[in-house]
């Protein structure tokens, strides 16, 4: 189990927090983590740059200059790629680069990123103070309190829009609703600053969602249960040959 420290709003030190085990189970997977960010960086290019062959400049149709007898080099078109406004040899063309990856790669690769920096102490839970409006220098005041180096990544709990403005002009603070963030976001930040509010709900809803499935489980069985008493109570009871015999004979004495 990990632990982090934790931070009041008003810049005090609490006790340290743990944190909880359906989120940070400690598994770092570097191999999934290095494909999920690979596939980030790759969904980011946008694959619009082109460039035109010589076949798509305009003009050129008709040969400059006889082929033999002028002294200067054979050109078919001026519109070839050593002419100036011809075509460009090896264009880049309109591309996609995207690569799609699981849900549950994605989610293990997450957990990795957390666990590596929890791992290493780089995750701190605060209580996010109130902004009435956007102040760089009340955030900055609040984050010197941590004395982390390097870049910061601050995870809210839901859109805090005043944080997030807070946090535009400066190139070493970003700000995310926790859930959002990514590995190539958390990998980014030497420390993940994460909001306690944020990962107390996260946490219920992992519990939630456990005992619903939990439930879920246990239910087929009962009704199979149930279904076994109607068929029995519906089944009627066998007779014996010998009873019916000794029935048949009864009947005919008395008769």
């Amino acid at each position: 189990m990990f632990k982090a420290r934790y931070y009041k709003a008003d810049g005090k030190k609490g006790r340290a927090r743990a944190l909880p085990d359906s989120l940070f189970d400690g598994v770092v997977n570097e191999d999934v983590m290095h494909q999920v960010v690979k596939a980030h960086l790759s969904n980011q290019r946008q694959g619009t740059a082109a460039a035109k062959t010589r076949s798509d400049v305009r003009g050129g149709s008709r040969k400059p200059w006889r082929q033999k007898g002028t002294g200067r080099a054979r050109q078919g078109t001026i519109r070839a790629v050593q002419w100036v406004g011809g075509g460009v040899a090896f264009p880049p063309i309109p591309g996609s680069w995207r690569q799609k990856v699981p849900k549950k790669v994605r989610s293990l690769a997450r957990r990795s990123a957390l666990n590596d920096r929890a791992g290493n102490g780089r995750v701190v839970l605060a209580d996010i103070p109130q902004m009435d409006k956007p102040k760089t220098q009340e955030l900055l005041g609040f984050l010197a309190v941590f004395d982390v180096p390097g870049k910061v990544l601050i995870l809210t709990d839901g859109n805090n829009d005043n944080v997030y403005l807070s946090s535009r002009n400066l190139s070493h603070v970003s700000v995310l609703r926790f859930g959002d963030e990514s590995v190539y976001d958390v990998l980014w930040a030497h420390t993940v600053v994460i909001e306690r509010s944020a990962l107390e709900g996260s946490d219920a809803k992992s519990s939630k969602a456990k005992a619903k499935a939990k439930v879920a489980e246990a239910e087929p069985e009962v009704e199979e249960v149930e279904a076994g008493a109607d068929e029995a109570a519906t089944e009627e009871p066998e007779v014996a040959p010998e009873a019916d015999a000794d029935q048949a004979e009864e009947e005919s004495s008395d008769a």
